[in-house]
């Protein structure tokens, strides 16, 4: 009892750490309209690959449709009955030549529709991540990494069977049925109606069978979203997970999601496997009455409203592909709910909206001198708490400025609003006069750096991530701003100097090392105005020395704002604001602060204590 107990804590645990960022399985009606916006990406392809697909399938359904008339009419009733060796000779190359022309039309269906898949999904996958790219920072807030790919790969790779062969198949099933049921109610109205008195029955089990394994589909989608997220966050913590020694448990967690998503799947193609044998089971009866009640009706002969052996062939064959076609729409139908769930969520996320967006008359901030005014701006991340309170701040251009106090008084938040990734709640953020809210981000961005204390370096040369700020910038230019921030020593003594390939984050440097790159990297885009946060935090303090010195020549002529615990950094600093809750308590000038005594002093007597106890 109790191992059953913890059993299903555990479960709980593990079901409400993936609550917010995992969809849950729901029941919705068929959005068509949906439907029609995830089909107006193949807009694109309608006059070149899409037209040739249809035309081949046109071309090969046709084909099988004929055939069963020319083997059962012709072959039966025209050339056996007059023995017709002539005939005969010209139906089978007949036959042979149209099996030959729905080979072709085959090949150039499945070549054209993958290629017209392909292309789809590519262009749906860049157009939702260049969407996400230019989302606002509060949309990051709110949602994992994990969850994010999960939509860009999973929930598009969703869609690709539906692109790739869905849609033509669809057609396809839907023109060969159409045309078996006339070509029967031709040849044989009570034959064909006989043999079809089973379709309601089968439609009304089928549709109870299909809604019970839509529902076992949506459950596979979601654990799979479990899966992948719990997979991302895993390696994404690999080292904390390793240095509290949790690799056993964090196995075990695996193993409770793995073995949901197993489940989910056995079950699904179990409930999936029972919609074949159904259809087969109707194939049977139908070919039941098709040998009782058309025997009866050769019996009775032409003349006496029966039909003659030929066209009983035709129904043999045409019986036989009946089935098929529905089986298929079944399975169509299945596919056609799993794209509408994928395609909500993808959908979802391409209707999201910057909450920070240009003006249609914003204008361009060029020729910047680096000004930057508060004015009595007030800021919230979320309605229960208040980051800033009427903040006004008034910084000269060229003026390097710090900000210090506890975590959460609001230093990297008035970072954020002069890189814009936020607007204010209240208030205004000037730069040169001129409020955020009318100029262009990218003439903004352009022209500040920010270097952060997690310092993020991208797969790839050492050269190409410190020119990432400024693509078009020579070699030369490169290794000179390395130069200049002492990065260049370091650089050198690597494999490949410039050109060494650094992994993903830039595993292979020191933390020290990648925070000499973000350096070069921020004087290499000759920014106006530089934020460093907490950009010293993680160099030791030999390197903190040449750091230092790179600072003056990487501060001169801009207007810096420096967010520091390690106060030791700040002391040049042109004017220190400290902050507590939101709110500025005092600032000035390092010798001004110490010489009032105040929260600055005790800032600075604390962590000459700390250093003196280590």
């Amino acid at each position: 009892m109790l191992a059953k107990s913890k059993e299903t804590q555990n479960e709980n645990r593990h079901l409400n750490r993936f609550y917010y960022t995992v969809d849950h399985a729901v029941e919705k009606p068929f959005n068509w309209k949906q439907m029609w916006r995830l089909l107006t990406y193949i807009k694109p392809y309608t006059k070149t690959y899409l037209p040739g697909a249809v035309i081949a399938m046109f071309i090969s359904t046709a084909v099988r449709l004929i055939v069963p008339i020319l083997i059962g009419k012709v072959a039966f009733d025209i050339v056996i009955a007059n023995e017709d060796t002539t005939m005969l000779t010209y139906l089978v190359v007949g036959i042979a030549i149209l099996y030959l022309l729905s080979y072709v039309g085959n090949a150039f269906r499945i070549k054209w529709v993958n290629i017209l898949g392909q292309n789809v999904i590519y262009d749906l996958r860049q157009h939702l991540f260049s969407h996400i790219q230019r989302l606002s920072h509060r949309f990051f807030d709110t949602r994992s990494g994990g969850s994010i790919i999960v939509r860009i790969m999973n929930d598009t790779n969703s869609l690709q069977e539906l692109f790739t062969n869905g849609i033509i198949n669809l057609l396809m099933d839907v023109v060969m049925l159409t045309g078996i049921i006339v070509i029967l109610l031709v040849l044989s109205p009570k034959l064909a109606l006989a043999i079809m008195v089973i379709l309601p029955i089968m439609f009304y089990i089928s549709t109870k069978l299909r809604r019970n394994i839509r529902r076992s589909w949506q459950d596979v989608r979601i654990q799979q979203s479990r899966l992948n997220s719990h997979l991302n966050e895993s390696l994404q913590g690999i080292r904390i997970t390793q240095s509290f020694s949790q690799e056993k448990a964090n196995e075990e967690y695996f193993d409770g999601v793995n073995t949901d998503n197993f489940k989910s799947w056995r079950t699904a193609t179990k409930k999936s496997a029972m919609f074949g044998p159904f259809v087969e089971m109707s194939n049977a009866i139908g070919t039941i009455i098709l040998i009782s009640f058309g025997a009866y009706l050769i019996l009775l002969g032409e003349g006496n409203g029966g039909i003659a052996i030929g066209t009983f062939v035709s129904f043999g064959f045409y019986i036989g592909m009946f089935w098929e076609p529905i089986s298929r729409l079944g399975q169509m139908y299945n596919q056609l709910l799993m794209a509408m769930s994928a395609s909500e969520r993808i959908f979802e996320f391409l209707d999201e909206q910057p909450n920070v967006v240009d003006k249609t008359d914003g204008v361009d901030l060029t020729d910047m001198n680096g000004r930057i005014e508060f004015d009595h701006v007030q800021f919230s991340y979320d309605e229960e708490r208040i980051a800033l309170h009427e903040i006004s701040l008034d910084i000269k251009a060229g003026e390097s400025i710090a900000l210090v106090g506890h975590t959460g008084s609001g230093k990297s938040t008035i970072a954020n609003l002069i890189s814009r990734f936020y607007d204010p709640t209240k208030g205004s953020v000037k730069i040169d006069g001129r409020n955020l809210r009318d100029v262009r981000l990218s003439s903004l961005r352009r022209q500040i750096s920010v270097v952060l204390q997690d310092t993020f370096i991208f797969s790839g040369t050492i050269m190409e991530n410190i020119r990432f700020g400024r693509p078009d910038a020579t070699d030369e230019e490169v290794i000179e701003a390395s130069k200049v921030v002492g990065a260049d020593d370091f650089i050198q003594r690597l494999a490949n100097g410039y050109e060494t390939e650094v992994e993903e984050r830039g595993n292979i440097l020191s933390a020290g090392e990648r925070q000499l790159l973000s350096f070069a990297r921020a004087l290499l885009a000759d920014p106006k105005i530089l934020i460093l946060d907490e950009a010293t935090a993680s160099i030791d303090t030999e390197t903190e020395v040449k750091i230092q010195a790179a600072l003056q020549r990487l501060l001169k002529g801009r207007t810096a704002i420096i967010i520091a615990h390690r106060l030791s950094t700040i002391r040049e600093s042109d004017n220190i604001f400290v902050l507590e809750n939101g709110k500025i308590l005092e600032n000035g000038s390092h010798d001004e602060l110490m010489q009032r005594h105040g929260e600055y002093f005790d800032l600075v007597k604390s962590q000459f204590e700390m250093l003196d106890a280590m």
